[in-house]
Protein backbone atom coordinates (compact mmCIF):
# COMPACT_ATOMS: atom_id res chain seq x y z
CA UNK A 1 0.00 0.00 0.00
CA UNK A 2 0.97 3.70 -0.77
CA UNK A 3 2.55 5.33 2.43
CA UNK A 4 -0.13 8.12 2.33
CA UNK A 5 -2.71 5.69 1.73
CA UNK A 6 -1.87 3.66 4.58
CA UNK A 7 -1.73 7.02 6.73
CA UNK A 8 -4.68 7.80 5.76
CA UNK A 9 -6.58 4.10 6.90
CA UNK A 10 -4.61 4.79 10.22
CA UNK A 11 -6.42 7.87 11.02
CA UNK A 12 -10.00 6.61 10.06
CA UNK A 13 -9.93 3.26 11.52
CA UNK A 14 -12.43 2.42 14.33
CA UNK A 15 -10.71 2.52 17.07
CA UNK A 16 -12.62 0.66 20.47
CA UNK A 17 -11.23 3.22 23.21
CA UNK A 18 -12.71 5.45 20.76
CA UNK A 19 -15.91 4.14 20.48
CA UNK A 20 -19.52 6.15 20.90
CA UNK A 21 -20.56 3.99 23.47
CA UNK A 22 -23.34 1.66 24.17
CA UNK A 23 -27.12 2.80 24.91
CA UNK A 24 -26.76 1.46 28.22
CA UNK A 25 -23.85 2.15 30.48
CA UNK A 26 -22.15 -1.32 31.85
CA UNK A 27 -20.06 -1.72 34.50
CA UNK A 28 -15.79 -2.25 33.13
CA UNK A 29 -15.04 -5.94 34.37
CA UNK A 30 -11.45 -6.69 35.32
CA UNK A 31 -10.06 -10.37 34.56
CA UNK A 32 -10.18 -13.17 36.55
CA UNK A 33 -8.04 -14.64 39.19
CA UNK A 34 -7.53 -17.64 37.12
CA UNK A 35 -6.71 -15.71 33.63
CA UNK A 36 -3.84 -13.14 32.39
CA UNK A 37 -5.88 -13.00 29.18
CA UNK A 38 -6.73 -9.13 28.35
CA UNK A 39 -9.69 -7.60 28.55
CA UNK A 40 -11.75 -8.04 25.33
CA UNK A 41 -11.71 -4.59 23.16
CA UNK A 42 -15.25 -3.03 22.87
CA UNK A 43 -15.84 -5.10 19.18
CA UNK A 44 -14.11 -7.88 20.46
CA UNK A 45 -16.97 -7.42 23.21
CA UNK A 46 -19.67 -7.05 19.89
CA UNK A 47 -18.57 -10.14 18.38
CA UNK A 48 -18.62 -12.32 21.64
CA UNK A 49 -22.19 -11.35 22.22
CA UNK A 50 -23.03 -12.02 18.19
CA UNK A 51 -21.63 -15.67 18.14
CA UNK A 52 -23.95 -16.44 21.44
CA UNK A 53 -26.97 -15.46 20.70
CA UNK A 54 -30.48 -17.62 19.39
CA UNK A 55 -30.71 -15.21 16.02
CA UNK A 56 -26.82 -16.19 14.81
CA UNK A 57 -27.46 -19.85 15.48
CA UNK A 58 -30.82 -20.08 13.99
CA UNK A 59 -29.08 -18.88 10.48
CA UNK A 60 -27.77 -22.18 10.22
CA UNK A 61 -31.19 -23.15 9.23
CA UNK A 62 -32.48 -20.14 7.26
CA UNK A 63 -32.15 -20.51 3.17
CA UNK A 64 -29.27 -18.30 1.06
CA UNK A 65 -30.30 -19.63 -2.14
CA UNK A 66 -31.66 -23.25 -2.11
CA UNK A 67 -34.16 -23.81 1.02
CA UNK A 68 -31.99 -25.64 3.91
CA UNK A 69 -32.36 -29.44 3.74
CA UNK A 70 -32.18 -29.84 0.09
CA UNK A 71 -28.20 -30.36 0.21
CA UNK A 72 -26.10 -31.01 2.75
CA UNK A 73 -23.50 -28.63 0.34
CA UNK A 74 -25.53 -25.57 0.11
CA UNK A 75 -24.66 -22.20 1.81
CA UNK A 76 -26.96 -20.84 4.11
CA UNK A 77 -27.24 -18.22 6.17
CA UNK A 78 -24.80 -19.32 8.80
CA UNK A 79 -22.24 -20.15 6.53
CA UNK A 80 -22.94 -16.98 3.99
CA UNK A 81 -22.05 -14.55 6.88
CA UNK A 82 -19.31 -16.84 7.64
CA UNK A 83 -17.53 -16.21 4.23
CA UNK A 84 -18.44 -12.61 4.59
CA UNK A 85 -16.54 -12.31 7.53
CA UNK A 86 -13.89 -13.61 5.93
CA UNK A 87 -14.00 -11.45 3.29
CA UNK A 88 -14.01 -8.71 5.21
CA UNK A 89 -11.47 -9.48 7.72
CA UNK A 90 -9.31 -9.79 4.89
CA UNK A 91 -9.96 -6.72 3.30
CA UNK A 92 -9.78 -4.62 6.98
CA UNK A 93 -5.96 -6.26 7.38
CA UNK A 94 -5.08 -5.47 3.98
CA UNK A 95 -6.45 -1.99 4.73
CA UNK A 96 -4.81 -1.47 7.96
CA UNK A 97 -8.40 -1.15 9.66
CA UNK A 98 -10.14 -2.23 12.95
CA UNK A 99 -10.53 -6.64 11.69
CA UNK A 100 -12.87 -7.48 14.61
CA UNK A 101 -15.19 -4.64 13.68
CA UNK A 102 -15.60 -5.09 10.13
CA UNK A 103 -16.18 -8.67 11.13
CA UNK A 104 -19.06 -8.27 13.74
CA UNK A 105 -20.84 -6.59 11.68
CA UNK A 106 -20.21 -9.05 9.13
CA UNK A 107 -21.15 -11.96 11.33
CA UNK A 108 -24.27 -9.86 12.23
CA UNK A 109 -25.91 -8.13 9.04
CA UNK A 110 -28.17 -11.49 8.19
CA UNK A 111 -29.31 -11.68 11.96
CA UNK A 112 -32.60 -10.34 10.63
CA UNK A 113 -33.12 -11.90 7.67
CA UNK A 114 -36.35 -13.89 7.62
CA UNK A 115 -36.91 -17.35 6.44
CA UNK A 116 -36.44 -18.95 2.82
CA UNK A 117 -33.91 -15.99 1.84
CA UNK A 118 -35.12 -13.52 -0.37
CA UNK A 119 -38.42 -14.93 -0.99
CA UNK A 120 -39.25 -14.36 2.86
CA UNK A 121 -38.23 -10.65 2.72
CA UNK A 122 -40.23 -9.89 -0.12
CA UNK A 123 -43.46 -11.54 1.84
CA UNK A 124 -42.94 -9.53 4.84
CA UNK A 125 -42.32 -6.27 3.57
CA UNK A 126 -45.28 -6.59 1.38
CA UNK A 127 -47.48 -8.19 4.75
CA UNK A 128 -46.20 -5.03 6.55
CA UNK A 129 -46.39 -2.33 4.04
CA UNK A 130 -49.68 -0.57 5.82
CA UNK A 131 -47.70 -1.40 9.18
CA UNK A 132 -44.52 0.30 9.68
CA UNK A 133 -42.53 -2.02 6.55
CA UNK A 134 -39.77 -4.65 7.05
CA UNK A 135 -36.38 -4.74 5.78
CA UNK A 136 -33.87 -7.01 7.13
CA UNK A 137 -31.32 -5.01 7.92
CA UNK A 138 -33.03 -2.44 9.90
CA UNK A 139 -34.47 -5.82 11.33
CA UNK A 140 -30.71 -7.21 12.19
CA UNK A 141 -30.23 -3.93 14.30
CA UNK A 142 -33.97 -4.78 15.94
CA UNK A 143 -32.81 -8.37 17.06
CA UNK A 144 -29.63 -7.08 18.85
CA UNK A 145 -31.32 -3.66 20.50
CA UNK A 146 -34.44 -5.49 21.38
CA UNK A 147 -35.48 -8.92 20.65
CA UNK A 148 -31.89 -11.06 22.12
CA UNK A 149 -32.39 -10.14 25.86
CA UNK A 150 -29.92 -12.45 27.64
CA UNK A 151 -29.10 -9.84 30.04
CA UNK A 152 -31.38 -8.64 33.11
CA UNK A 153 -29.88 -4.97 33.18
CA UNK A 154 -31.46 -4.36 29.82
CA UNK A 155 -33.29 -6.19 26.46
CA UNK A 156 -31.12 -6.54 23.40
CA UNK A 157 -26.85 -7.19 23.79
CA UNK A 158 -25.80 -3.78 23.77
CA UNK A 159 -23.63 -3.37 21.00
CA UNK A 160 -21.51 -1.02 20.25
CA UNK A 161 -22.35 2.69 18.06
CA UNK A 162 -20.68 1.55 15.13
CA UNK A 163 -21.33 -2.00 14.98
CA UNK A 164 -24.97 -1.13 15.29
CA UNK A 165 -24.63 1.56 12.73
CA UNK A 166 -22.90 -0.89 10.12
CA UNK A 167 -26.33 -2.57 10.78
CA UNK A 168 -28.63 0.14 9.90
CA UNK A 169 -26.12 1.48 6.83
CA UNK A 170 -25.69 -2.02 4.66
CA UNK A 171 -26.03 -1.70 1.41
CA UNK A 172 -25.94 -3.60 -1.59
CA UNK A 173 -28.07 -4.70 -4.61
CA UNK A 174 -30.21 -6.69 -1.83
CA UNK A 175 -30.24 -4.23 1.10
CA UNK A 176 -31.44 -1.17 0.97
CA UNK A 177 -32.38 0.10 4.52
CA UNK A 178 -34.93 3.21 4.51
CA UNK A 179 -33.17 5.84 6.70
CA UNK A 180 -36.64 7.58 7.13
CA UNK A 181 -36.21 7.67 10.33
CA UNK A 182 -38.40 10.47 12.34
CA UNK A 183 -40.31 8.18 14.17
CA UNK A 184 -36.99 5.95 16.00
CA UNK A 185 -34.71 7.93 17.71
CA UNK A 186 -32.50 5.22 17.74
CA UNK A 187 -32.25 5.50 13.68
CA UNK A 188 -31.67 9.19 13.76
CA UNK A 189 -29.23 8.60 16.13
CA UNK A 190 -27.28 6.14 13.95
CA UNK A 191 -28.12 7.92 10.62
CA UNK A 192 -26.99 11.30 11.65
CA UNK A 193 -23.43 10.07 12.07
CA UNK A 194 -23.32 10.84 7.86
CA UNK A 195 -24.72 9.04 5.26
CA UNK A 196 -21.96 6.35 5.24
CA UNK A 197 -20.89 3.58 8.24
CA UNK A 198 -17.33 3.37 9.11
CA UNK A 199 -14.61 2.07 6.96
CA UNK A 200 -14.94 -1.33 8.63
CA UNK A 201 -18.68 -1.06 7.94
CA UNK A 202 -17.96 -0.36 4.47
CA UNK A 203 -15.93 -3.61 4.20
CA UNK A 204 -18.24 -5.45 5.66
CA UNK A 205 -20.85 -4.39 2.54
CA UNK A 206 -18.46 -5.46 0.04
CA UNK A 207 -17.54 -8.62 1.45
CA UNK A 208 -21.46 -9.21 1.25
CA UNK A 209 -21.42 -8.77 -2.62
CA UNK A 210 -18.39 -10.12 -2.68
CA UNK A 211 -18.91 -13.55 -0.84
CA UNK A 212 -22.91 -13.94 -2.10
CA UNK A 213 -21.68 -13.77 -6.07
CA UNK A 214 -19.33 -15.89 -5.72
CA UNK A 215 -20.42 -18.46 -3.40
CA UNK A 216 -23.58 -18.69 -4.78
CA UNK A 217 -21.78 -19.23 -8.47
CA UNK A 218 -20.63 -22.28 -6.66
CA UNK A 219 -24.04 -23.80 -5.33
CA UNK A 220 -25.48 -22.94 -8.66
CA UNK A 221 -22.62 -25.00 -10.35
CA UNK A 222 -23.51 -27.77 -7.68
CA UNK A 223 -27.20 -27.77 -8.21
CA UNK A 224 -26.73 -28.43 -11.81
CA UNK A 225 -28.09 -25.62 -13.03
CA UNK A 226 -25.07 -23.52 -15.10
CA UNK A 227 -22.32 -25.37 -17.34
CA UNK A 228 -19.21 -24.18 -18.59
CA UNK A 229 -20.72 -23.06 -22.10
CA UNK A 230 -23.04 -20.87 -20.41
CA UNK A 231 -20.69 -19.59 -17.75
CA UNK A 232 -18.00 -18.36 -20.94
CA UNK A 233 -21.20 -15.48 -21.54
CA UNK A 234 -19.61 -13.80 -18.56
CA UNK A 235 -16.90 -11.78 -18.65
CA UNK A 236 -15.36 -12.27 -15.01
CA UNK A 237 -15.98 -16.24 -15.25
CA UNK A 238 -13.46 -16.00 -18.47
CA UNK A 239 -10.95 -13.87 -16.86
CA UNK A 240 -10.63 -16.12 -13.89
CA UNK A 241 -11.04 -19.39 -15.78
CA UNK A 242 -8.77 -19.20 -18.68
CA UNK A 243 -5.63 -19.70 -16.72
CA UNK A 244 -6.98 -22.53 -15.22
CA UNK A 245 -8.54 -24.11 -18.63
CA UNK A 246 -5.07 -23.46 -20.21
CA UNK A 247 -3.68 -25.86 -17.25
CA UNK A 248 -6.31 -28.31 -16.77
CA UNK A 249 -7.79 -28.20 -20.02
CA UNK A 250 -9.56 -31.88 -19.91
CA UNK A 251 -10.62 -31.64 -16.52
CA UNK A 252 -14.05 -31.65 -15.59
CA UNK A 253 -15.94 -28.55 -14.51
CA UNK A 254 -16.58 -29.92 -10.31
CA UNK A 255 -12.89 -30.42 -10.40
CA UNK A 256 -11.44 -26.95 -11.46
CA UNK A 257 -14.22 -24.67 -9.86
CA UNK A 258 -12.61 -23.65 -6.63
CA UNK A 259 -9.42 -22.75 -8.30
CA UNK A 260 -11.39 -20.72 -10.81
CA UNK A 261 -13.93 -19.23 -7.88
CA UNK A 262 -10.41 -18.52 -5.68
CA UNK A 263 -8.80 -17.05 -8.78
CA UNK A 264 -12.33 -14.65 -8.89
CA UNK A 265 -12.28 -13.95 -5.73
CA UNK A 266 -8.67 -12.35 -5.85
CA UNK A 267 -9.35 -10.28 -9.04
CA UNK A 268 -12.41 -9.00 -6.94
CA UNK A 269 -10.38 -8.77 -3.42
CA UNK A 270 -7.82 -6.96 -5.59
CA UNK A 271 -9.57 -4.62 -6.97
CA UNK A 272 -11.21 -3.44 -4.00
CA UNK A 273 -7.99 -2.48 -2.09
CA UNK A 274 -6.58 -0.95 -4.97
CA UNK A 275 -9.37 1.79 -6.00
CA UNK A 276 -10.19 2.09 -2.12
CA UNK A 277 -6.57 3.59 -1.93
CA UNK A 278 -7.17 6.00 -4.82
CA UNK A 279 -10.72 7.27 -2.56
CA UNK A 280 -8.54 7.89 0.35
CA UNK A 281 -6.05 9.54 -1.52
CA UNK A 282 -8.63 11.79 -3.35
CA UNK A 283 -11.09 12.56 -0.52
CA UNK A 284 -8.40 12.87 2.25
CA UNK A 285 -10.41 12.21 5.43
CA UNK A 286 -8.35 13.10 8.50
CA UNK A 287 -11.40 11.04 10.97
CA UNK A 288 -13.28 8.63 11.19
CA UNK A 289 -16.59 11.13 11.68
CA UNK A 290 -14.94 12.16 7.83
CA UNK A 291 -15.10 8.79 6.63
CA UNK A 292 -18.48 8.93 7.29
CA UNK A 293 -19.11 11.90 4.90
CA UNK A 294 -17.11 11.37 2.22
CA UNK A 295 -19.52 12.07 -1.26
CA UNK A 296 -18.90 8.29 -2.24
CA UNK A 297 -17.68 5.12 -0.17
CA UNK A 298 -14.33 4.94 0.77
CA UNK A 299 -14.87 1.39 0.16
CA UNK A 300 -15.92 0.43 -3.77
CA UNK A 301 -15.02 -1.31 -6.42
CA UNK A 302 -13.33 0.33 -9.66
CA UNK A 303 -15.95 1.62 -12.16
CA UNK A 304 -14.88 -0.78 -14.52
CA UNK A 305 -15.03 -3.57 -11.91
CA UNK A 306 -18.43 -2.73 -10.80
CA UNK A 307 -19.49 -3.01 -14.14
CA UNK A 308 -18.13 -6.53 -14.55
CA UNK A 309 -19.76 -7.52 -11.29
CA UNK A 310 -22.82 -5.93 -12.10
CA UNK A 311 -23.15 -8.25 -15.58
CA UNK A 312 -22.73 -10.99 -13.18
CA UNK A 313 -25.48 -10.08 -10.97
CA UNK A 314 -27.80 -9.64 -13.72
CA UNK A 315 -26.05 -13.37 -14.96
CA UNK A 316 -27.43 -14.77 -11.95
CA UNK A 317 -30.65 -13.56 -11.51
CA UNK A 318 -31.70 -14.36 -15.25
CA UNK A 319 -29.88 -18.34 -14.76
CA UNK A 320 -30.11 -19.01 -10.74
CA UNK A 321 -32.47 -16.83 -8.73
CA UNK A 322 -35.36 -16.82 -11.07
CA UNK A 323 -34.63 -20.56 -12.33
CA UNK A 324 -38.06 -22.10 -12.61
CA UNK A 325 -36.75 -24.52 -9.80
CA UNK A 326 -36.39 -21.88 -7.53
CA UNK A 327 -39.27 -19.85 -8.68
CA UNK A 328 -41.19 -22.53 -7.46
CA UNK A 329 -39.46 -22.59 -4.03
CA UNK A 330 -40.48 -19.46 -3.49
CA UNK A 331 -43.54 -19.39 -3.90
CA UNK A 332 -44.30 -22.18 -1.75
CA UNK A 333 -42.30 -20.26 0.70
CA UNK A 334 -44.65 -17.12 0.11
CA UNK A 335 -47.70 -19.21 0.81
CA UNK A 336 -46.18 -20.50 4.20
CA UNK A 337 -45.33 -16.84 5.16
CA UNK A 338 -48.67 -15.16 4.32
CA UNK A 339 -50.59 -17.40 5.97
CA UNK A 340 -48.88 -17.91 8.86
CA UNK A 341 -48.71 -14.04 8.83
CA UNK A 342 -52.93 -14.25 8.85
CA UNK A 343 -53.69 -17.24 11.04
CA UNK A 344 -51.34 -15.31 13.61
CA UNK A 345 -52.56 -11.86 13.17
CA UNK A 346 -56.12 -13.21 13.42
CA UNK A 347 -55.96 -15.30 16.25
CA UNK A 348 -52.57 -13.84 18.25
CA UNK A 349 -53.58 -16.10 21.38
CA UNK A 350 -51.67 -18.68 19.11
CA UNK A 351 -48.22 -16.93 19.75
CA UNK A 352 -45.87 -17.77 22.54
CA UNK A 353 -46.51 -15.67 25.88
CA UNK A 354 -43.71 -13.65 25.34
CA UNK A 355 -44.64 -12.22 21.97
CA UNK A 356 -47.95 -11.90 23.17
CA UNK A 357 -47.52 -9.98 25.70
CA UNK A 358 -45.58 -7.23 23.70
CA UNK A 359 -48.85 -6.68 21.48
CA UNK A 360 -50.88 -3.48 23.41
CA UNK A 361 -46.92 -2.10 22.83
CA UNK A 362 -46.34 -2.75 19.60
CA UNK A 363 -49.37 -3.84 18.05
CA UNK A 364 -50.25 -7.10 16.41
CA UNK A 365 -48.52 -7.17 12.68
CA UNK A 366 -44.91 -5.84 14.26
CA UNK A 367 -44.83 -8.68 16.64
CA UNK A 368 -46.13 -11.53 14.24
CA UNK A 369 -43.49 -10.44 11.77
CA UNK A 370 -41.17 -10.43 14.28
CA UNK A 371 -42.19 -13.81 15.31
CA UNK A 372 -42.22 -14.59 11.82
CA UNK A 373 -38.67 -13.40 10.72
CA UNK A 374 -37.14 -15.41 13.81
CA UNK A 375 -38.42 -18.55 12.46
CA UNK A 376 -36.10 -20.71 10.28
CA UNK A 377 -37.00 -22.37 7.15
CA UNK A 378 -37.48 -25.87 9.45
CA UNK A 379 -39.78 -24.45 11.46
CA UNK A 380 -42.19 -22.52 9.84
CA UNK A 381 -42.54 -25.81 7.60
CA UNK A 382 -43.35 -27.93 10.32
CA UNK A 383 -45.44 -24.47 12.06
CA UNK A 384 -47.51 -24.80 9.06
CA UNK A 385 -47.91 -28.23 9.17
CA UNK A 386 -49.09 -28.38 12.54
CA UNK A 387 -51.45 -25.38 11.75
CA UNK A 388 -52.73 -26.33 8.22
CA UNK A 389 -52.16 -29.95 7.86
CA UNK A 390 -52.68 -31.74 11.00
CA UNK A 391 -52.20 -35.55 10.63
Amino acid sequence: MKADARHIFSRIAAKPENSRGRVHAEPHQPPTVETSAPLLDAFEVDRKRVLASAAFRRLECKTQVFVTGEHDHFRTRLTHSLDVAQVARWIAGALGVNKALAEVISLAHDLGHAPFGHAGEVTLRSLMREHGGFEHNLQSLRVVDYLEHPYPPFRGLNLSYETREGLAKHVTAYDQPDDTTADDPALMELFASGPWATIEGQIACIADRIAYNTHDLEDALGAGLLDEPRLREVELWSLAADPVRRRYPDAPLPSVRRPILDRLWDLLLMDVIAESQKRAERFEPATVDQARGTPDPIVSFSAEMSASVGLLESFLRENVYHHPRLVRMDDRARRFIERLFEAYQANPAMLPQRFARRIDQQGVHRVVCDYIAGMTDRFCQEDYKRMFEPG
